[in-house]
């Protein structure tokens, strides 16, 4: 049965019991050799489905993503081994194909929490990122929306959210970044303007990963040249591109109520230019929404 269609109180109960039985077997378990750590709503979900299905990748077991390295590091590395494939799995696959196999886990607020960089270098030394991102006014809007459906949002009115951001997330950062503990719910869920500074997240990540293990991708041309976007990942993580490749589809696309206030799109649209001009380093060009 698929788990994704079980009721929820089952769910739960298998979820459980798959993670003692992976905490027992963690020594045996497979640890990532890449992560997808953001961007929020920037087409995550449809690129991990399309590494997911490349024959050398060995998923995470149950979710997607583990969020270990923001809001679970207390949990400790056993847990998190608990999520990912038995090595045994790993040798069947590599002997077939005669190319190690990968594991890796999609959990997009890695890039935007203030320990998460550092957790991974310690970690994960030798694992490589991959990012995406999206023009950074449409993946406000988008996350707002995906906040109020999820019930995360209880402010309806994007322009209200907005206004209500800078009081949200008042030396929140701050906090994270000088406790381990502390959690902020406003952080991971109401930063829409804050989220869209990609370079200012991309260079605190690539101080403690070098910036040659990040790989940056634009969704807009991922969901326009899947085939091109998805080869030049497989090359980054290793990854052979002479198999066959998996389906290409979006997932996750909320269908929007109305478009943005014109007004507001403009004032946003302004906001993010010295950021879209940062990125632009990045990408070693300027990024496609800023090219119409």
């Amino acid at each position: 049965m698929d788990v994704r269609k079980m009721p929820a109180p089952m769910k739960r109960v298998v979820h459980l019991g798959s993670r003692s039985y992976g905490r027992l077997t963690a020594p045996g378990r497979m640890t990532p050799s890449f992560l997808i750590c953001g961007g929020q709503r920037c087409g995550t979900t449809s690129m991990y489905r399309a590494l997911a299905g490349h024959p050398l990748v060995l998923k995470a077991v149950l979710h997607k993503g583990v969020h270990y390295f923001d809001t679970s590091y207390d949990r400790g590395m056993a847990w998190y081994r608990a999520h990912f494939p038995l090595q045994r799995t790993a040798e069947k696959v590599s002997e077939r194909y005669g190319v190690a196999a990968q594991t890796f886990e999609s959990s997009p607020y890695y890039m935007y929490h203030p320990q998460a960089a550092a957790r991974i270098a310690h970690d994960l030394p030798e694992a490589r990122l991959v990012v995406l991102v999206r023009d950074p006014v449409e993946r406000a809007y988008s996350q707002h929306h995906h906040e109020v459906a999820r019930g995360f949002e209880t402010e309806r009115n994007f322009g209200a959210a907005l206004a209500l951001e800078p009081a949200r997330l008042h030396r929140q950062e701050e906090r994270l970044a000088e406790d381990p503990s502390y959690y902020s719910f406003a952080h991971q869920h109401h930063a829409y303007r804050a989220r869209g500074e990609y370079a200012r997240y991309l260079g605190v990540v690539a101080q403690h990963v070098g910036r040659e293990r990040i790989h940056v991708v634009e969704s807009e041309r991922f969901f326009t040249e899947p085939e091109d976007v998805y080869d030049e990942i497989c090359d980054f993580l290793g990854l052979p591109t002479y198999l066959e490749r998996p389906p290409f589809e979006r997932h996750n696309a909320r269908p929007r109520q109305a478009d943005m206030d014109p007004g507001l799109r403009r004032d946003l649209t302004d906001y993010y230019q010295p950021h879209d001009e940062a990125l632009a380093r990045w990408l070693g060009r300027t990024p496609l929404w800023r090219r119409t």
